[in-house]
């Protein structure tokens, strides 16, 4: 059974870190591309960052661009996702997704992709 489990969602102060985890089991996604996507309140499913496995390449939302950073963990199968500098409007609930490795514009695209965790909720507020 293919998994994605998030974890280490939170509240924090603006200017604030948290560093998301997806943990990844059921099959190997080292041939994969692991995303991040957000979703605030009455908002569309936005792209974050992803990663392809095998080759460590990553491509970024400019809007996190300099602020967060993706990585992945081969012995733990886990993908993370570093935020610094974080911003009242990165409130959302962050999900990761993993598919084949495909262009950017369909790795920027959240329904491309296969399989989905189930969401951690970041606020950021004071």
């Amino acid at each position: 059974q293919v998994q994605l489990v998030e974890s280490g969602g939170g509240l924090v102060q603006p200017g604030g870190s948290l560093r998301l985890a997806c943990a990844t089991s059921g099959r190997t996604f080292m041939n994969y591309a692991v995303g991040w996507f957000r979703q605030a309140p009455g908002k569309e499913r936005e792209f974050v960052a992803t990663v392809i496995w095998s080759i460590g390449s990553t491509y970024y939302a400019d809007s996190v661009k300099g602020r967060f950073t993706i990585s992945r963990d081969n012995a733990r199968n886990t993908v993370y996702l570093q935020m610094n500098s974080l911003k009242p409007e990165d409130t959302a609930v962050y999900y990761c997704a993993a598919r084949r490795p495909g262009t950017i514009e369909v790795l920027a695209t959240y329904y491309n992709y296969n399989y989905w965790g189930q969401g951690t909720q970041v606020t950021v507020s004071s």
